[in-house]
Protein backbone atom coordinates (compact mmCIF):
# COMPACT_ATOMS: atom_id res chain seq x y z
CA UNK A 1 0.00 0.00 0.00
CA UNK A 2 1.65 3.23 -0.79
CA UNK A 3 2.72 5.72 2.11
CA UNK A 4 -0.02 8.66 1.44
CA UNK A 5 -2.79 5.90 1.02
CA UNK A 6 -1.70 4.31 3.95
CA UNK A 7 -1.56 7.22 6.12
CA UNK A 8 -5.05 8.43 4.66
CA UNK A 9 -6.17 4.54 5.51
CA UNK A 10 -5.19 5.58 9.46
CA UNK A 11 -6.74 8.56 9.43
CA UNK A 12 -10.15 7.06 8.34
CA UNK A 13 -9.27 4.12 10.74
CA UNK A 14 -8.88 7.13 13.70
CA UNK A 15 -12.42 8.30 12.46
CA UNK A 16 -14.15 5.24 12.71
CA UNK A 17 -12.81 4.64 16.50
CA UNK A 18 -14.05 8.16 17.03
CA UNK A 19 -17.26 7.52 15.70
CA UNK A 20 -18.07 3.87 16.92
CA UNK A 21 -20.31 5.46 19.45
CA UNK A 22 -22.42 7.15 16.59
CA UNK A 23 -22.77 3.82 14.93
CA UNK A 24 -23.46 1.58 17.37
CA UNK A 25 -26.64 4.17 18.68
CA UNK A 26 -27.76 3.42 14.99
CA UNK A 27 -28.21 -1.13 15.56
CA UNK A 28 -31.23 -1.49 17.30
CA UNK A 29 -30.70 -2.73 20.84
CA UNK A 30 -30.86 -6.89 21.29
CA UNK A 31 -32.99 -8.20 23.17
CA UNK A 32 -31.15 -7.81 27.09
CA UNK A 33 -29.74 -10.71 28.13
CA UNK A 34 -30.58 -11.17 32.23
CA UNK A 35 -26.61 -11.75 32.49
CA UNK A 36 -23.35 -11.88 30.16
CA UNK A 37 -22.99 -15.05 28.49
CA UNK A 38 -19.69 -16.81 29.84
CA UNK A 39 -17.15 -17.92 28.29
CA UNK A 40 -16.62 -21.55 27.01
CA UNK A 41 -12.44 -21.96 26.01
CA UNK A 42 -12.78 -22.93 22.13
CA UNK A 43 -11.54 -26.07 21.13
CA UNK A 44 -10.59 -27.53 17.06
CA UNK A 45 -13.28 -29.90 15.37
CA UNK A 46 -13.40 -33.18 16.88
CA UNK A 47 -10.94 -35.46 15.62
CA UNK A 48 -9.02 -32.50 13.83
CA UNK A 49 -5.17 -32.57 13.47
CA UNK A 50 -3.33 -29.14 11.91
CA UNK A 51 -1.21 -29.91 9.08
CA UNK A 52 2.31 -30.54 9.83
CA UNK A 53 5.49 -29.06 8.45
CA UNK A 54 8.68 -30.62 6.83
CA UNK A 55 9.91 -30.75 10.54
CA UNK A 56 6.81 -31.50 12.58
CA UNK A 57 5.23 -28.42 13.86
CA UNK A 58 1.78 -27.45 13.21
CA UNK A 59 1.66 -25.62 10.11
CA UNK A 60 0.22 -21.97 10.08
CA UNK A 61 2.10 -20.99 6.48
CA UNK A 62 -0.86 -19.64 5.23
CA UNK A 63 -2.81 -15.87 4.39
CA UNK A 64 -5.10 -15.23 7.09
CA UNK A 65 -7.91 -12.82 6.79
CA UNK A 66 -10.12 -11.13 9.19
CA UNK A 67 -12.68 -8.92 7.31
CA UNK A 68 -15.37 -7.98 10.14
CA UNK A 69 -15.94 -5.85 12.35
CA UNK A 70 -15.47 -6.47 16.29
CA UNK A 71 -15.89 -3.88 19.24
CA UNK A 72 -13.53 -4.58 21.61
CA UNK A 73 -15.97 -4.25 24.79
CA UNK A 74 -19.41 -5.11 25.75
CA UNK A 75 -21.44 -2.39 25.81
CA UNK A 76 -24.98 -1.76 27.74
CA UNK A 77 -27.10 -2.86 24.39
CA UNK A 78 -25.00 -5.66 23.76
CA UNK A 79 -24.32 -7.47 27.21
CA UNK A 80 -23.69 -11.16 25.68
CA UNK A 81 -20.61 -12.48 23.89
CA UNK A 82 -23.02 -13.95 21.01
CA UNK A 83 -26.18 -13.30 18.67
CA UNK A 84 -27.68 -15.34 16.30
CA UNK A 85 -27.20 -14.76 12.53
CA UNK A 86 -30.40 -11.86 12.03
CA UNK A 87 -29.42 -9.99 15.19
CA UNK A 88 -25.58 -9.78 14.52
CA UNK A 89 -26.33 -8.94 10.86
CA UNK A 90 -28.37 -6.05 11.73
CA UNK A 91 -26.23 -4.80 14.21
CA UNK A 92 -22.81 -5.16 11.71
CA UNK A 93 -24.87 -3.43 9.23
CA UNK A 94 -25.78 -0.37 11.37
CA UNK A 95 -21.80 -0.36 12.40
CA UNK A 96 -20.41 -0.17 8.83
CA UNK A 97 -23.10 1.87 7.77
CA UNK A 98 -22.69 4.17 10.90
CA UNK A 99 -19.22 4.84 10.25
CA UNK A 100 -19.22 4.72 5.78
CA UNK A 101 -21.90 7.46 5.55
CA UNK A 102 -19.68 9.73 7.97
CA UNK A 103 -16.55 9.05 6.73
CA UNK A 104 -17.87 9.93 3.25
CA UNK A 105 -18.94 13.07 4.25
CA UNK A 106 -15.16 14.15 4.99
CA UNK A 107 -12.72 11.74 3.09
CA UNK A 108 -11.83 9.55 -0.03
CA UNK A 109 -14.35 6.77 -0.88
CA UNK A 110 -12.29 3.86 -0.49
CA UNK A 111 -12.47 3.48 3.52
CA UNK A 112 -15.88 3.96 3.61
CA UNK A 113 -16.35 1.08 0.63
CA UNK A 114 -14.33 -1.64 2.89
CA UNK A 115 -16.04 -0.71 5.70
CA UNK A 116 -19.57 -1.50 3.53
CA UNK A 117 -18.41 -4.51 2.37
CA UNK A 118 -17.38 -6.45 5.86
CA UNK A 119 -18.66 -9.80 6.47
CA UNK A 120 -20.55 -8.91 9.85
CA UNK A 121 -19.69 -9.30 12.87
CA UNK A 122 -16.41 -11.52 13.35
CA UNK A 123 -17.71 -15.37 13.81
CA UNK A 124 -16.15 -17.48 16.27
CA UNK A 125 -16.17 -21.46 15.58
CA UNK A 126 -19.78 -20.45 13.90
CA UNK A 127 -20.54 -17.74 16.72
CA UNK A 128 -21.22 -14.10 15.85
CA UNK A 129 -18.90 -12.40 18.80
CA UNK A 130 -20.43 -9.01 19.91
CA UNK A 131 -16.97 -7.91 21.40
CA UNK A 132 -13.14 -9.45 21.74
CA UNK A 133 -12.56 -9.71 25.42
CA UNK A 134 -13.53 -12.71 27.02
CA UNK A 135 -12.04 -12.22 30.45
CA UNK A 136 -13.17 -10.85 32.78
CA UNK A 137 -16.76 -12.59 32.01
CA UNK A 138 -18.76 -8.96 32.33
CA UNK A 139 -16.57 -8.04 29.18
CA UNK A 140 -15.27 -5.36 30.14
CA UNK A 141 -11.29 -4.01 30.37
CA UNK A 142 -10.27 -3.36 33.99
CA UNK A 143 -8.91 0.06 33.81
CA UNK A 144 -6.98 1.34 37.06
CA UNK A 145 -7.31 4.90 37.31
CA UNK A 146 -4.48 5.64 34.95
CA UNK A 147 -5.46 3.10 32.36
CA UNK A 148 -9.05 5.01 32.06
CA UNK A 149 -7.15 8.22 31.75
CA UNK A 150 -4.62 7.21 28.84
CA UNK A 151 -7.40 5.18 26.98
CA UNK A 152 -9.48 8.33 26.76
CA UNK A 153 -6.58 10.51 25.60
CA UNK A 154 -6.37 7.80 22.76
CA UNK A 155 -9.80 8.44 21.57
CA UNK A 156 -8.37 11.34 19.55
CA UNK A 157 -4.82 12.00 17.94
CA UNK A 158 -5.42 15.85 19.09
CA UNK A 159 -5.65 14.23 22.96
CA UNK A 160 -1.83 13.91 22.54
CA UNK A 161 0.03 17.07 24.48
CA UNK A 162 3.15 17.40 22.45
CA UNK A 163 5.35 16.40 19.51
CA UNK A 164 7.25 13.93 21.91
CA UNK A 165 4.11 12.16 22.09
CA UNK A 166 2.94 11.70 18.71
CA UNK A 167 2.87 8.27 18.18
CA UNK A 168 5.16 6.19 15.88
CA UNK A 169 2.40 4.74 13.79
CA UNK A 170 1.24 8.27 12.95
CA UNK A 171 4.08 9.07 10.55
CA UNK A 172 4.27 5.08 9.33
CA UNK A 173 7.31 4.77 11.51
CA UNK A 174 5.62 2.28 12.97
CA UNK A 175 2.38 0.44 11.70
CA UNK A 176 -0.07 -2.09 12.97
CA UNK A 177 2.13 -4.96 13.51
CA UNK A 178 2.73 -4.46 17.50
CA UNK A 179 1.34 -6.93 19.64
CA UNK A 180 -1.84 -7.30 20.13
CA UNK A 181 -2.67 -7.13 16.63
CA UNK A 182 -5.63 -6.00 17.09
CA UNK A 183 -6.57 -3.93 14.06
CA UNK A 184 -9.00 -5.93 12.11
CA UNK A 185 -10.33 -5.63 8.02
CA UNK A 186 -9.45 -6.60 4.70
CA UNK A 187 -6.30 -4.07 4.99
CA UNK A 188 -4.02 -6.22 7.75
CA UNK A 189 -3.54 -9.86 6.71
CA UNK A 190 -1.50 -11.95 8.10
CA UNK A 191 1.38 -14.33 7.34
CA UNK A 192 2.87 -16.78 9.01
CA UNK A 193 6.84 -18.64 7.91
CA UNK A 194 7.89 -20.94 9.67
CA UNK A 195 11.80 -22.30 10.73
CA UNK A 196 12.84 -25.21 13.35
CA UNK A 197 14.20 -22.64 15.41
CA UNK A 198 11.49 -19.35 14.43
CA UNK A 199 8.28 -18.23 13.55
CA UNK A 200 7.60 -14.83 11.83
CA UNK A 201 4.66 -13.28 11.86
CA UNK A 202 4.48 -10.54 9.07
CA UNK A 203 1.49 -7.96 9.28
CA UNK A 204 0.95 -6.04 5.52
CA UNK A 205 -0.34 -3.27 6.80
CA UNK A 206 3.11 -1.54 7.63
CA UNK A 207 5.04 -4.71 6.02
CA UNK A 208 6.49 -5.61 9.33
CA UNK A 209 7.90 -8.75 10.46
CA UNK A 210 8.31 -10.30 13.93
CA UNK A 211 11.04 -12.54 14.04
CA UNK A 212 10.68 -15.04 16.90
CA UNK A 213 13.02 -17.55 18.07
CA UNK A 214 11.87 -20.22 20.17
CA UNK A 215 13.43 -19.73 23.49
CA UNK A 216 12.87 -18.88 26.77
CA UNK A 217 14.45 -16.23 27.81
CA UNK A 218 14.28 -12.64 25.96
CA UNK A 219 17.17 -10.96 24.96
CA UNK A 220 19.05 -8.32 26.43
CA UNK A 221 17.42 -4.81 26.36
CA UNK A 222 19.63 -2.96 24.24
CA UNK A 223 18.27 -5.60 21.69
CA UNK A 224 14.70 -4.72 21.73
CA UNK A 225 12.87 -3.02 18.75
CA UNK A 226 9.69 -0.67 18.14
CA UNK A 227 8.05 -4.38 18.18
CA UNK A 228 9.08 -5.26 21.57
CA UNK A 229 11.03 -8.43 22.19
CA UNK A 230 9.24 -11.79 21.78
CA UNK A 231 10.14 -15.14 22.25
CA UNK A 232 7.98 -18.18 21.18
CA UNK A 233 6.95 -22.11 22.78
CA UNK A 234 4.72 -24.55 21.73
CA UNK A 235 2.02 -26.00 24.02
CA UNK A 236 0.44 -29.18 21.84
CA UNK A 237 -0.56 -27.57 19.11
CA UNK A 238 -1.12 -23.95 20.14
CA UNK A 239 1.86 -21.44 19.06
CA UNK A 240 2.27 -19.31 22.30
CA UNK A 241 4.39 -15.96 22.02
CA UNK A 242 5.36 -13.62 25.16
CA UNK A 243 6.34 -10.22 24.23
CA UNK A 244 7.65 -7.83 26.74
CA UNK A 245 9.73 -4.33 26.02
CA UNK A 246 7.35 -2.46 23.79
CA UNK A 247 7.98 1.71 24.06
CA UNK A 248 5.69 3.97 25.63
CA UNK A 249 5.93 6.38 22.95
CA UNK A 250 3.29 3.78 21.57
CA UNK A 251 1.25 2.72 24.45
CA UNK A 252 -2.02 4.49 23.71
CA UNK A 253 -3.41 2.25 21.11
CA UNK A 254 -6.29 3.28 18.80
CA UNK A 255 -9.17 1.24 16.61
CA UNK A 256 -10.28 0.63 19.85
CA UNK A 257 -7.80 2.54 22.09
CA UNK A 258 -6.64 0.64 24.87
CA UNK A 259 -3.36 0.64 26.91
CA UNK A 260 -0.16 -1.68 26.72
CA UNK A 261 2.91 0.17 28.09
CA UNK A 262 6.73 -0.67 28.37
CA UNK A 263 6.01 -2.82 31.67
CA UNK A 264 2.71 -5.17 29.81
CA UNK A 265 3.92 -9.08 29.00
CA UNK A 266 1.34 -9.54 26.21
CA UNK A 267 0.66 -13.42 25.41
CA UNK A 268 -0.79 -14.09 22.23
CA UNK A 269 -2.17 -18.09 21.31
CA UNK A 270 -2.55 -18.88 18.30
CA UNK A 271 -4.63 -22.53 17.84
CA UNK A 272 -5.65 -23.56 14.16
CA UNK A 273 -9.11 -24.97 14.82
CA UNK A 274 -9.95 -26.15 11.21
CA UNK A 275 -8.15 -25.79 7.60
CA UNK A 276 -9.95 -22.75 7.32
CA UNK A 277 -9.80 -21.03 10.50
CA UNK A 278 -6.75 -19.70 13.12
CA UNK A 279 -7.73 -18.21 16.79
CA UNK A 280 -6.24 -15.59 17.95
CA UNK A 281 -5.90 -14.75 21.74
CA UNK A 282 -3.72 -12.36 23.25
CA UNK A 283 -3.44 -11.26 27.16
CA UNK A 284 -2.28 -8.00 28.21
CA UNK A 285 -0.72 -7.67 31.91
CA UNK A 286 0.25 -4.41 32.61
CA UNK A 287 -0.19 -3.04 36.32
CA UNK A 288 0.37 0.70 35.13
CA UNK A 289 -2.94 0.56 33.44
CA UNK A 290 -4.94 -2.48 34.45
CA UNK A 291 -5.97 -3.47 37.71
CA UNK A 292 -5.25 -7.67 36.97
CA UNK A 293 -4.74 -9.13 33.10
CA UNK A 294 -7.83 -9.54 30.90
CA UNK A 295 -7.92 -11.71 27.51
CA UNK A 296 -9.62 -11.23 24.22
CA UNK A 297 -10.24 -13.62 21.37
CA UNK A 298 -11.28 -13.48 17.31
CA UNK A 299 -10.54 -15.91 14.55
CA UNK A 300 -8.63 -15.40 11.29
CA UNK A 301 -9.61 -16.88 8.43
CA UNK A 302 -7.69 -18.40 5.50
CA UNK A 303 -7.46 -16.29 2.05
CA UNK A 304 -7.20 -17.73 -1.17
Amino acid sequence: MPVIRTRRFAAALLAASLLTPVAMAQAPAPAPAAAPTPHTPTVPEPGYKAPRTSFGHPSFEEVWISNFVLPLESSPRTPMLTLPEPAAKQMALAYAKGVGDALDRDLDPEVPELMRNVEGLALVRGERRTRAVIDPPDGKVPYNDEGKRLAGRGQGIGGFDNPEERPNWERCVRSMGQPPVFPIGPANPRYFVQTPTEVIVYTEYGAEARIIPFTDTHKPKMFWTLLGDAIAKWEGDTLVIETVGLPDKDRVRLFPSFVVSSQATVTERYTRLSDKELLYQFTVADPTAYTKPWTAEFSLNKGD
